[in-house]
C-alpha cells in the first residue's frame, strides 16, 4: 500500500452502554478525516456508525457509506455523506466495502461487526487480503474475542498464528500509526 486511501470502519449500529465507546468513535472520524483517508462505514446515522461519519465530514474528510436497501430505513442512513452506496444485501455490502478499503479499523459493536471483521479476517487467512485489521479495544470491549482467537490458535484450529492478522489498539489515536506501521500492508 502506497497511500492511505480508504479506512473501513466496523462499529455498532447503537450507542453501547458506555460513553468511552461514542468518544472512540468521534475520535477516529476525526482522525480519518485528518489523515486525509476516506472513511468507508455501513452507511447509518445512528449508534457508533453515525457519530464516526458525522466527525469525519466534521473534519472535512470524505465519508462513503455503504448499506443495504433493506436496512435503509432500519439504520436511517446518513443524508450528508460524501456518497451512498446502496447494494441489494449484506454479501454485496461487504464485498464493495472490502472493495473501498485499504484496511480496517473495529470499534466496539454487535453481531453485525463481529460478522463482517471476522469475515475480513477469515479473506486474510484465506490469502485473500492483506489489508491491515486493528482492534480498538476501548476498555477491554474486545478482550473476550481476542482470548477466543488464542483458544483457536492454541488448539490448531488456524493454519497460521491468528496474532499476525491483526493488531490491537487500546485508543483511536494509535489506529492510523498501527496501520501505517503494519506487516500486511500491500497493494493487492
Amino acid at each position: 500500500m502506497q497511500k492511505l486511501m480508504g479506512i473501513c470502519v466496523f462499529c455498532g449500529s447503537s450507542e453501547g452502554s458506555d460513553p468511552a465507546y461514542l468518544q472512540s468513535a468521534r475520535t477516529l472520524g476525526r482522525l480519518i478525516a485528518e489523515a486525509k483517508a476516506r472513511l468507508v462505514y455501513g452507511g447509518a446515522s445512528i449508534g457508533l456508525m453515525g457519530e464516526v461519519a458525522r466527525s469525519a465530514l466534521a473534519a472535512g474528510g470524505e465519508v462513503i457509506g455503504v448499506i443495504p436497501q433493506f436496512l435503509r430505513a432500519r439504520e436511517i442512513e446518513l443524508a450528508t455523506l460524501t456518497e451512498l452506496v446502496v447494494t441489494t444485501n449484506m454479501h454485496e455490502r461487504k464485498d464493495r466495502m472490502h472493495q473501498l478499503s485499504d484496511a480496517f479499523a473495529v470499534l466496539p459493536g454487535g453481531l453485525g461487526t463481529l460478522e463482517e471483521v471476522l469475515e475480513a479476517l477469515t479473506w486474510a487467512q484465506l490469502g485473500l487480503h492483506k489489508k491491515p485489521v486493528v482492534f480498538v479495544n476501548v476498555k477491554g470491549f474486545w478482550d473476550p474475542l481476542l482470548k477466543t482467537f488464542d483458544r483457536v490458535g492454541s488448539h490448531n484450529f488456524a493454519r497460521y498464528g491468528l496474532k499476525e492478522l491483526y493488531t490491537v489498539v487500546s485508543r483511536p489515536e494509535d489506529v492510523i500509526p498501527a496501520i501505517m506501521n503494519s506487516e500486511r500492508q500491500a497493494a493487492e
